[in-house]
């Protein structure tokens, strides 16, 4: 029996699946990146992986003018949620599902970028969001998004509303970011997003220590949120 295939869509070589990558390996996904820089990139069949994971990015879900692959991605997005097929979507990824689904994603002219808890509905309460319950996650995101038709409010900040939502059992969507795994891999976003981090003002030394405390029990917890999300899906669709 063949795995199934997992195509992951992304945007800058150090966000890439983190922590999430070994629950995916250990469902019998076979894992397929592809870059913003491949010639293919969004040319395939969208509806023939098994899931799409669209990783995170310093852009916005709505420069289409700017990045001429913008609107190429959104309408790859849209119409394999048309289909409402296995979905996931991590900051830059849930903005582009959202945007996907009709609603606005904007700039918001602030940052959330550090290492917080969560404040999760009921109903993550009771699905596999809930392993993220009273865990300091990674924000690092300023564009917010309208919560798209039909879908579901799964958690929150005081500074953003909309953390997490789902449509349906297949599609879900997390503003923030619980796959950087370890403090060592946090090293490569602080270089990598240094001339952000200093626009914003945030303290990089303060940055760093927060994910050599919070890095380890993140892991854990998200790994165990993926297991549950991809069990879940093989409940429904299996």
């Amino acid at each position: 029996m063949a795995n199934k295939t997992a195509l992951i869509l992304r945007h800058l070589h150090f966000e890439d699946l983190g922590s999430f990558a070994t629950p995916l390996a250990d469902a019998g996904y076979d894992i397929r990146y592809s870059d913003i820089t491949d010639a293919n990139f969004c040319q395939d069949d969208p509806l023939a992986p098994d899931l799409l994971v669209i990783l995170g990015g310093p852009i916005g879900a709505y420069e289409d003018d700017i990045y001429p692959f913008v609107a190429i991605e959104r309408e790859f997005i849209r119409r394999r949620l048309e289909e409402r097929l296995p979905t996931l979507g991590i900051c830059l990824g849930v903005q582009f599902i959202a945007s996907a689904l009709g609603a606005n994603v904007y700039p918001s002219g602030r940052k959330e970028i550090g290492f917080s808890k969560l404040h999760l509905s009921d109903e993550a309460l009771a699905g596999p969001l809930r392993h993220l319950a009273g865990v300091d996650v990674l924000h690092w995101h300023g564009d917010p998004y309208d919560l798209p038709k039909g879908a579901r409010n799964l958690a929150s900040t005081p500074l953003f509303s909309q953390q997490a939502f789902s449509k349906g059992a297949n599609i879900l969507g997390l503003q923030f970011h619980p796959e950087v795994e370890t403090a060592d891999r946090l090293e490569q976003w602080l270089v990598g997003h240094a001339a952000e981090l200093s626009a914003a003002e945030i303290d990089r030394v303060a940055l760093r220590k927060d994910g050599e405390t919070f890095a380890a029990s993140l892991r854990v917890a998200a790994v165990a949120m993926m297991t549950e999300w991809l069990e879940q899906l093989e409940r429904d669709h299996g």
